[in-house]
């Protein structure tokens, strides 16, 4: 029986994603690095320390990386965490899995900062357990410490939890803490790219997965 889900926020359960490749788009262009949006959007899902070496080479790296995540999270909550909206039914999903026993969780790439924000942007801060943030590890997605550390504030092991996300990098690196991953096609990746990556069911949003809750791998494996 599935006890818990680890799901993802960015571009899962908020209308993020996006917003997010703008603020980096911003922010690379000031360190004289000019990228199209679309560019930015596909490493989304990643933290800044596995996002920023896809554009910056490494010899500029070690004098850029810390300044620019700075600088990003800056931008971000200035410019663009007022327009971040939560996806249709992420309450009524999580309530439903609270119905069925299974505890919520969330594993996500942002730091604690803007966890908080994007709880109460999705009316979720009363639903959650327990949260594994980019400031509870050194690695982030794909790497699966995100996944490893809210599994063991959770007190479960892998067997016992399935993950929720929207991008090949949550899959990715929920497989390598050896937790399978129910996806959505919310984060701008397609179904057949999210279960290439290794999702072992795909919803089109998570108002969909609430819809077919009954067959869907929560309650099913």
């Amino acid at each position: 029986m599935i006890e818990a889900v680890l799901s993802d926020i960015d571009g899962t359960l908020v209308q993020s994603n996006w917003l997010h490749a703008a603020a980096w788009q911003d922010a690379f262009s000031v360190a004289g690095i000019d990228l199209e949006v679309e560019e930015v959007q596909r490493q989304i899902g990643k933290g800044g320390d596995e996002l920023i070496p896809v554009f910056v080479p490494w010899w500029k790296r070690m004098a850029i990386e810390e300044p620019l995540k700075k600088y990003r999270q800056f931008v971000f909550r200035t410019d663009y965490l007022h327009r971040v909206e939560p996806f249709p039914k992420v309450r009524e999903l999580f309530l439903r899995m609270r119905e069925s026993g299974i505890k919520i969780s969330l594993a996500s790439s942002a730091n604690e900062e803007e966890l908080k924000a994007y709880k109460k942007i999705a009316n979720i801060d009363d639903l959650v357990e327990k949260s594994g943030s980019a400031d509870d590890v050194k690695r982030s997605k794909p790497h699966p410490d995100i996944f490893e550390a809210t599994l063991k504030k959770l007190g479960l092991s892998h067997q016992q939890v399935l993950a929720l996300g929207d991008t090949p990098y949550d899959a990715e690196a929920a497989g390598k803490a050896g937790i399978w991953t129910v996806g959505v096609t919310t984060g701008g990746w397609n179904k057949k790219e999210l279960l290439a990556a290794g999702c072992i069911e795909v919803y089109t949003d998570v108002a969909d997965l609430l819809e077919h809750f009954e067959r869907s791998a929560f309650l099913t494996i």
